[in-house]
């Protein structure tokens, strides 16, 4: 076992930290297709949501709802999608990802769809403050 979180090699690649929430560094996917938030808990050796402690299952649930309210409110979702797979990636990750009804993998799974969007720099930017700003104010209600 390792008593330091790092960052799974390919989670720091895919992704651009957003901000912390008080378990999990929230991370924006780098696919402008999607609103797709990343929150990865910042403990060490987690593989399965069963790792978590009973405390820090209850918070990453909270971040979760928290963060799914914001890509709600900020992009006008129809709903999001939540999930951790984790078979690419073993470290425990959880996604939230907005949908839309016209969006290009509706009704399916975004995985295997397309090819991923990088963001331009101007508006991964301005995704960026946007969510920053909206994810430090929800979670300072947690």
């Amino acid at each position: 076992m390792n008593n330091a979180f790092t960052l799974h090699p390919q989670l720091a690649a895919d992704t651009t930290l957003v901000t912390d929430g008080p378990l999990s560094h929230v991370l924006l996917m780098n696919d402008a297709r999607y609103p797709w938030l990343i929150l990865v808990p910042r403990r060490p050796d987690l593989v399965d949501y069963d790792d978590l402690s009973a405390e820090d299952r209850k918070i990453l649930g909270d971040e979760v709802a928290a963060v799914s309210s914001v890509i709600k409110r900020r992009f006008d979702a129809f709903k999001t999608n939540v999930a951790m797979l984790g078979n690419m990636v073993p470290q425990l990750h959880c996604h939230v990802i907005g949908r839309f009804k016209d969006d290009a993998a509706w009704p399916s799974p975004v995985w295997g769809v397309g090819t991923a969007e990088p963001y331009d720099e101007d508006e991964g930017r301005d995704r960026l403050a946007a969510l920053r700003a909206d994810l430090i104010s929800a979670f300072k209600h947690l």
